[in-house]
């Protein structure tokens, strides 16, 4: 017999001739079956495509843009009613409200606890989006009175999904067998997700004092509340007792210069560190277009931008942006002798990929806006990834390194933090890559100038944990590129959306000029028209005493030490569009207008 999964018309129609809720969910297949949906609805396939002050395309979505260009929509928005949204939510409590019906009570429970991590899964998203949102735990029909209920407050919410994910991590298995392992739900996911919301919720509630939407907004319904510190300790602890565990690792085999690679660009999912992962499969033809995106002239140019590049530190340690003309350096010389995980996230001089060992396969600006052209995620040359959905790489969501940096991150917020602490975690995670160790007194005793710039850092962060929170934010800022819920959401709940209004700028041009970056990756550079028999692409660099026309076809480079355009300079990678942050509303997403219309009693984010 074959078996749908899909049953929103179950909810309100059980004609005795179709399958309904009542004769369905009676075996263990049957709740699986039922669930299934949710790895495919609910989990990000493509955080290799999420926008932020540090991963930037040719033509930034709204979220960057900002200004007149981000608007209130009619309809979806994040919201939406259907798949990956509150739709997904109905399906979680139909199955609770029917799940009962299973003979094998080991199941029930199993599944039980499964749903309930993904309804914490799913209100973790909606809070980071929109803060307080209406709860639901029961099923609802189209005449509930129900679904006309008010937001409630973010208080309420964070005590619903405490209690859910604690049942989950209490009663789901442990990691499943191969080759399973990483694409299952189990108690350590459950683990890692109440650690990543909890320390979401602990900094957003220490660095968003005066909390928006709604003076409710840290309250629950019966008057209780929690503060920062109370969410920090979740974290903390969450973390800590999946790092006791010991079901996960780091994945290392020795090799410095490529482990953290190959983490990303292999077929399969390393079970060691990755706890949960989207899988695709060649074999089954099921493949996502990274390699299209990074490595294609028509699709986004997405590139790094030179402040995330900046943030690497030197090999020995220290920092690049304490060299002398750090800002002014040619390519070759800025990413040399640096952290290994730089030329293991970017094409760097000597990078090989479409003749293994042999070519030198230098950025190109044709496919990339900034310059620093990603090679995270990307396969082998010869599985011709460049071509549309064609990467069959494992997507991971969750991996043993994000345990590491929540736990650091939580203690050090806290003011618990210790150099054993960081012995334990951040400094496991530059032992991969063969980085010296933070040390946090020194850290503390030297905030990083870079780091808290208000050109490239953070401003609102204080205390006497002041340098080690900042270091903590560049090792996550470095390991999780590209990854998790991503950069936007921690400058979120941080507080710190002015970094959108950061300068966001690409490679430095030491002027007109011919330049070899690789052996298909070489460059002449003019001012007002290519000399004849130019060698390689030519590019025009922009004449500031023109009146020529912004063009994303020119470059636009601005002299990092004056912040006027030049002939030599940074490029300044968004030129021909906008991108801003304003503060007073885009901490949080705006509810569309027609759910606003279809429930009188939701009320609008402030200043939307």
């Amino acid at each position: 017999m074959t078996v749908s999964c899909n049953f929103e018309d179950l909810l309100t129609l059980v004609p005795e001739s179709q399958l309904t809720p009542e004769s369905y969910f009676k075996t263990a297949e049957d709740l699986q079956l039922f669930s299934n949906s949710f790895y495919n609805n609910l989990l990000d396939k493509e955080p290799f495509a999420r926008e932020s002050d540090l991963f930037v395309k040719m033509n930034p979505s709204d979220l960057i843009r900002g200004g007149n260009d981000r608007t209130v929509p009619a309809t979806g928005g994040g919201w939406g009613a259907g798949t990956g949204a509150w739709g997904d939510l109905r399906k979680m409590n139909t199955l609770l409200a029917n799940i009962d019906n299973c003979d094998d009570k080991n199941a029930v429970v199993e599944y039980t606890a499964l749903v309930k991590f993904w309804r914490a899964y799913f209100y973790a998203n909606m809070v980071r989006k929109f803060g307080d949102v209406p709860w639901y735990e029961v099923e609802l029909g189209s005449a509930d009175e129900a679904l006309y209920n008010p937001r409630d407050s973010r208080e309420t919410i964070l005590q619903h999904m405490i209690e859910d994910v604690d049942y989950a991590i209490e009663n789901l298995p442990g990691k499943a067998k191969a080759p399973q392992t990483a694409y299952r739900i189990n108690k350590y996911t459950a683990m890692m997700l109440k650690a990543q919301f909890c320390l979401f919720e602990g900094t957003f509630r220490k660095y968003h004092v005066s909390p928006a939407p709604f003076e409710t907004s840290y309250t629950a319904a019966d008057g209780s509340t929690h503060d920062a510190n109370f969410y920090l300790d979740l974290a903390q602890k969450a973390a800590k007792d999946l790092m006791d565990s010991g079901a996960y690792k780091l994945f290392s085999t020795g090799a410095t210069n490529k482990d953290y690679l190959t983490l990303f660009n292999s077929d399969n999912a390393n079970t060691d560190e990755i706890i949960l992962a989207v899988n695709f499969d060649r074999d089954l033809k099921i493949k996502h277009d990274c390699g299209r995106d990074i490595t294609n002239q028509t699709s986004a140019r997405y590139g790094m931008t030179k402040k995330m590049v900046d943030m690497y530190l030197m090999a020995d340690g220290s920092r690049f942006t304490d060299k002398p003309g750090w800002n002014v350096m040619p390519f070759a010389e800025e990413v040399a002798d640096r952290d290994p995980r730089l030329a293991q996230t970017i094409r760097t001089p000597g990078y090989s990929w479409k003749k293994p060992g042999t070519s030198k396969d230098g950025p190109e600006f044709a496919y990339c806006q900034t310059g620093y052209q990603t090679i995270k995620y990307i396969p082998s040359y010869d599985t011709k990834p460049y071509s549309t959905d064609n990467c069959f790489n494992d997507m991971p969501v969750y991996r043993y390194a994000e345990v590491l940096l929540t736990y650091a991150e939580a203690k050090a917020e806290l003011g618990t933090l210790t150099q054993g602490d960081l012995d334990i975690s951040i400094n496991k995670i530059r032992d991969r890559v063969g980085m010296p160790h933070l040390d946090m007194a020194a850290a503390n005793a030297n905030p990083d100038p870079y780091m808290m710039s208000a050109e490239t850092g953070f401003t609102n962060v204080t205390g006497s944990n002041k340098g080690v929170i900042l270091e903590i934010r560049r090792e996550r800022a470095i390991e999780l590129f590209q990854e998790g819920y991503g950069r936007y959401f921690d400058l979120m709940r941080w507080k710190a959306g002015y970094c959108i209004n950061q300068p966001m700028y690409g490679m430095y041009i030491p002027g007109p000029g011919y330049y070899e970056f690789g052996d298909d990756s070489k460059y002449t550079f003019y001012v007002g028209t290519p000399d004849a028999g130019a060698k390689g692409t030519t590019i025009k660099i922009f004449d500031p005493d023109s009146s020529e026309s912004p063009s994303t076809d020119i470059f636009y480079l601005v002299d990092p030490n004056t912040g006027k355009y030049a002939t030599a300079g940074v490029r300044d990678a968004l030129k021909t569009v906008t991108h801003s942050f304003d503060e007073s509303k885009h901490y949080f997403y705006p509810i569309p207008e027609n759910e606003l219309l279809l429930n009188e009693n939701l009320k609008q984010n402030p200043n939307w």
